[in-house]
């Protein structure tokens, strides 16, 4: 697999461009320099020395550009970490977000589930049927579930209120029977004294009439 292949960075690319034409000028002053059979420079051709330096200048040239690369190619990876680290905090901060929501979420499906299968005392009540209440009030026979248990509740409360005033109204009569009870008692008392009193008075008479008759 070529290089050009493996490096899909536009940035590398020309990077990797550039190290290629320099190698290729490095090639080519090995060449040049064999050729010439590396005399002594004052032995050298005009136009062999020519060409030696103008192929070290554009060697230089690409030299420099591939340092002046190799500098912003260490900037682009540390900017790369970084962002890379930046993203990974991000990612990590987002995880933990999603974990405390999972976590919130499975705490409400319990509180919901809770509260569903939450024995409440209004369950307990002695309502009458609801069937029994729909033939009492018809009006109710459209109503949901909710309402019509609200329905229920409140009819159940009129009852009792009803019989609580009932129950009142008894006890305030049973207490002024107990009390007209105790009164005459309390007659029934002071006549048997009185009674006593008088036969203990007539005694004397009763005696004087035994004597004579």
């Amino acid at each position: 697999m070529a290089s050009g292949d493996i490096v899909q960075d536009p940035f590398l690319q020309s990077v990797l461009e550039a190290s290629i034409h320099a190698r290729e000028q490095c090639m080519q002053l090995v060449d040049l320099a064999e050729r010439s059979a590396i005399a002594p420079s004052e032995t050298l051709h005009d136009d062999t020395r020519l060409s030696l330096s103008a192929q070290q200048r554009q060697l230089n040239a690409n030299l420099a550009s591939l340092r002046h690369a190799s500098r912003e190619s260490i900037i682009g990876v540390r900017t790369t970490k970084q962002d890379t680290a930046d993203a990974r905090q991000e990612v990590d901060r987002l995880h933990l977000q999603l974990q405390n929501l999972y976590y919130e979420e499975r705490h409400l499906r319990g509180e919901i589930s809770a509260c569903e299968s939450y024995d409440h005392q209004y369950q307990q009540l002695p309502l009458i049927p609801a069937e029994e209440f729909l033939q009492m009030s018809p009006e109710h026979a459209i109503d949901d579930e909710k309402s019509l248990m609200f329905a229920r509740i409140h009819h159940e409360l009129a009852e009792r209120e009803v019989l609580e005033q009932q129950r009142q109204e008894l006890l305030k009569r049973k207490q002024l029977l107990i009390a007209e009870n105790k009164k005459r008692k309390d007659d029934l008392a002071s006549l048997d004294k009185d009674l006593e009193t008088f036969i203990d008075a007539a005694k004397p008479i009763q005696t004087l009439f035994e004597k004579q008759y």
